[in-house]
């Protein structure tokens, strides 16, 4: 049976937990997610489990922060006006928003906090500071 290595591209059925059990990604009822190993196309700690497994195999993969999203950064925060909302935009915590860089590079950032002078949007990823658990099974691996 053929064995994923580096460059090889997979496809993989997966569920992804947090620590407490909750479920926050899961390709069920959907085509498995394809990708090439060792390519940077997911996070470090899952592309570092494949390697190694092969068609049909499944086991389960727990993946600390700094190979996951990584920690959160306080600097991806930042408290802007109100004023500088539209207005027709109803601010409540945790509604997903884009802001756009100078450079034009659109980013997508969570409401934090929201008061009347000021909104507190979050740039760092959802899953940003947290441990994550992956059950995987192979489906296929196509060789490099």
């Amino acid at each position: 049976m053929t064995e994923a290595k580096q460059g090889d591209t997979v496809r993989i059925h997966y569920t992804g937990t947090l620590q407490d059990g909750t479920v926050f990604d899961s390709s069920e009822g959907r085509d498995p997610l394809e990708f090439t190993v060792g390519s940077g196309q997911i996070i470090p700690g899952l592309d570092n489990a494949i390697p190694g497994m092969a068609e049909g195999e499944a086991k389960t993969v727990n993946i600390p922060v700094d190979e996951a999203y990584g920690p959160v950064n306080a600097e991806a925060r930042q408290d802007v006006p109100r004023s500088d909302i539209p207005a027709e935009i109803t601010l409540e915590e945790g509604l997903q928003l884009q802001m756009q860089t100078p450079q034009g590079q659109v980013v997508p950032v969570t409401v934090a906090s929201v008061n009347e002078d000021t909104v507190t949007l979050d740039a760092n990823h959802p899953l940003a500071g947290k441990d994550l658990t992956f059950d995987v099974t192979m489906v296929e691996v196509k060789s490099a």
